[in-house]
């Protein structure tokens, strides 16, 4: 009788210990939203609109305090993004790209940003968690998008 219930807790034990596995490798990656590649590797989905907020730093010449804010609707196929303008703003225009990359496991593996004037940045960006926010800054200013 003890052995069928030692053979039995034992059982249990192991079932309980794989979940708590699958769990936190499901947490681990944790994005709500995700896209599994034809090489079986899972990027998050970034799909949709993404309200855009930047955060100027600096003194007044760079944009120091200033906020800037808009509407990027990114559109992704496999791992390739693109992100493009909502609204028109005095630096940039309706229509325009924004943003483009390329996306791996462990989130951005490029992130360029297209600013006013024609600047093109390449960044290190990094994904949230649960995958509804991205941020990304440079020595002027701070990014962060959400998604609606």
């Amino acid at each position: 009788m003890l052995n069928k219930t030692g053979f039995r807790l034992l059982c249990l034990a192991v079932m309980v210990s794989f979940l708590f596995i699958a769990q936190a490798q499901t947490e681990e990656q944790g994005w709500k939203k995700s896209i599994t590649l034809p090489s079986g590797e899972v990027v998050c989905d970034l799909n949709g609109e993404w309200d855009l907020l930047w955060i100027g730093r600096g003194g007044p010449e760079e944009g120091g305090g200033q906020r800037l804010k808009n509407v990027l609707n990114i559109t992704q196929q496999g791992d390739s993004f693109e992100g493009i303008r909502m609204i028109e703003n005095m630096f940039v225009s309706k229509g325009s790209k924004a943003i483009e990359g390329e996306l791996d496991k462990d989130g951005f593996k490029r992130l360029i940003y297209y600013g006013f004037g024609g600047n093109v940045s390449q960044y290190k960006g990094k994904i949230s968690k649960d995958g509804n926010k991205i941020e990304f800054d440079d020595r002027i200013g701070y990014f962060e998008l959400t998604r609606k």
